[in-house]
């Protein structure tokens, strides 16, 4: 008896970025290799498939022939296809372990637990939530796609391609490196050459180099707090003795280092999660500390483009005159969080030995996208792209300022040049856990204060309200909808019963 698939399995997202064949294939691949179609089942014709989905038959006929070429499907006579009755890839199935063997336990062998630190969380489907208040997340609209798809067509010109092929475990891309050099550092007051350069796999790579290379056990170092998770996530997983130090309106006070320290990890052009922005005069005493107390500096600087308020102050790495301080950036923040492509400014004996680390790690990050990246750096589109970034997130920022004044919400933290989001104040009462969880079920996401405390003890009132991906027609109502929440969750008085 002839098995036949039913068309009520295929789905097609018409706002999805994949083409029409390729989630017709991708439908019928992963059902193969799940195991929930057989072997020489019969497929829907390819006109009663375009029917059901509403979509041309050449679609559906191209989508069979492509997966007849890769061995999926089989051709039976002049218009009927099959799946194939022995496909290139079949889910095994599921066996039980032999009688009396036992199955690994991997806590056993797992030397080392790299989630002991709380991430901040977003649900992977977060753009069908209406009222996405979440920091680092791009918008689509904002950002050139055409530009990147002709630089990246550029990168595999033959000439591109060979240099781009070759092995960068001992260097980078060299136009991508002179940009940094020429044109992103000195934005920042920085001057750097070349070989004072690493790219990295985004800036959390340059962090885990870095903590790997300065700290082990026996050793100490201080960061913010509240900070970045990935920042006391990684120092913590050095083994190293960690010290936090509160920051105020300033950032990190210098005074409240203690004396035996090794390096101390700060965000001082915009601290995060706080956005606040440490004064030169505070900058100068922190580096005179370095010198008094021998330890260097790791200085994380990211979203210094996105400034519409004011001109962003130089990095504190720009009145670093003894090389103590190593520097950070990336260009994940102010492209798309996916780009995962940062850079590590130290000196050179340092940058060599972070280089050979690198290469143990991953060897070195694709090279089509750097050579894709320094094209768009170069050609003018990245400019671009941040221009008009800056115009519509200074449209929403001072809305959402405006609006949250209005609905009688604490903002504790923003950055005075610009950024994309707001540090949240909540009630004495507020656990920031339950609220995250109570304005899901209404379209509203937030994201927790709670793991960027490293030492929190209790409940955390702090959260986070991003801008950077939720339409401008969106926030008023948003953020009303958290105002509105936050009541519902006010603790009954039992003397006003």
């Amino acid at each position: 008896m002839r098995i036949h698939v039913s068309e009520t399995i295929f789905f097609i997202d018409r706002e999805s970025g994949l083409g029409l064949q390729a989630q017709l294939r991708e439908t019928i691949v992963s059902a193969v290799v799940a195991g929930r179609i057989q072997p020489s089942a019969q497929l829907p014709s390819t006109r009663r498939l375009a029917g059901y989905l509403q979509i041309s038959r050449i679609t559906v006929t191209l989508a069979y022939q492509e997966l007849v070429s890769q061995g999926y499907v089989e051709a039976v006579g002049r218009s009927a296809y099959r799946i194939a009755g022995n496909p290139p890839s079949r889910s095994l199935e599921n066996h039980a372990l032999p009688e009396g063997v036992q199955p690994v336990n991997w806590d056993s062998k797992v030397t080392m637990d790299f989630g002991v630190v709380r991430q901040v969380e977003k649900p992977l489907d977060w753009r069908r939530y209406p009222y996405p208040f979440l920091y680092g997340q791009m918008d689509p609209s904002l950002f050139d796609l055409n530009a990147w798809r002709d630089c990246a067509r550029r990168a595999l010109a033959r000439e591109d391609f060979i240099l781009m092929a070759s092995d960068f475990a001992a260097s980078d891309d060299v136009r991508l490196v002179n940009y940094i050099c020429s044109r992103t550092l000195p934005r920042r007051g920085i001057h750097a050459k070349p070989e004072e350069i690493l790219v990295t796999v985004g800036a959390q790579n340059a962090l885990w180099i870095v903590t790997r290379l300065i700290l082990e056990k026996g050793f100490s170092a201080a960061c913010e707090n509240p900070c970045h998770p990935d920042i006391s996530a990684t120092l913590l997983l050095s083994g190293a003795k960690v010290t936090t130090i509160d920051v105020d309106a300033e950032g990190l006070p210098p005074e409240s280092l203690p004396d035996d320290i090794d390096a101390v990890f700060v965000t001082p052009s915009h601290h995060s999660p706080t956005g606040a922005t440490m004064p030169i005069d505070r900058r100068i005493r922190l580096l005179k500390a370095a010198t008094e107390k021998d330890f260097v500096i790791v200085e994380d600087d990211y979203e210094f483009e996105i400034s519409f308020l004011a001109p962003p102050s130089p990095a504190l790495k720009a009145f670093d005159t003894t090389g103590r301080v190593l520097y950070i950036g990336s260009f994940s923040k102010s492209l798309f969080p996916g780009l995962r492509l940062g850079y590590l400014v130290a000196p050179a004996p340092f940058i060599r030995k972070a280089r050979s680390l690198r290469s143990l790690m991953l060897r070195h990050p694709p090279g089509h996208l750097q050579r894709t990246a320094a094209y768009f750096l170069a050609l003018g589109h990245y400019d671009a792209v941040l221009h008009r970034m800056r115009n519509e997130y200074h449209k929403r920022h001072e809305l959402m300022a405006d609006v949250l004044q209005r609905e009688e919400l604490n903002v504790a933290g923003a950055s005075s040049f610009g950024g994309t989001s707001f540090w949240m104040e909540g009630p004495d009462w507020l656990d920031a856990d339950l609220l995250v969880n109570e304005l899901r079920q209404d379209g509203v996401l937030v994201e927790s204060g709670s793991p960027f405390f490293p030492t929190l003890d209790g409940p955390c009132r702090y959260f986070r309200m991003g801008y950077s991906s939720i339409p401008l027609a969106n926030i008023s109502e948003g953020v009303g909808r958290v105002r509105r929440c936050i009541e519902r969750l006010r603790p009954i008085d039992r003397n006003m019963l």
